[in-house]
């Protein structure tokens, strides 16, 4: 069993800077790809980014390309999402979940463990 717990989340205006953590407890995660989803109001989940459980390999979505930036500390159990350039289409509740095994998988329905969302709030 992983526990998730998200935070960092907040308000910020446009063109602005956040910094999400995900902690994770129970099983050893750092073997396991972990990833960020985001859900706005009406839409679906979708995938945001993923590593692997080394850390050594990040995949992105086209949208935040460039400007997220996913990260890992093994030894902290905790993997993090940098948020640059914010934009108000990047406000959403924010997920973590995994950890997923060696593959870094874009679809939800993959992940087994999620973590109870943040919301991310981007004011033009």
């Amino acid at each position: 069993q992983v526990q998730l717990v998200e935070s960092g989340g907040g308000l910020v205006q446009a063109g602005g800077s956040l910094r999400l953590s995900c902690a994770a407890s129970g099983r050893t995660f750092s073997g396991g790809a972990m990833a960020w989803f985001r859900q706005a109001p009406g839409k679906e989940r979708e995938f945001v980014a993923g590593i692997n459980g080394s850390g050594g390999r990040t995949y992105y979505a086209d949208s935040v390309k460039g400007r997220f930036t996913i990260s890992r500390d093994n030894a902290k159990n905790t993997v993090y999402l940098q948020m640059n350039s914010l934009k108000p289409e990047d406000t959403a509740v924010y997920y973590c979940a995994g950890p997923s095994g060696s593959a870094i998988y874009t679809k939800a329905a993959l992940y087994a463990y999620w973590g109870q969302g943040t919301q991310v709030t981007v004011s033009s």
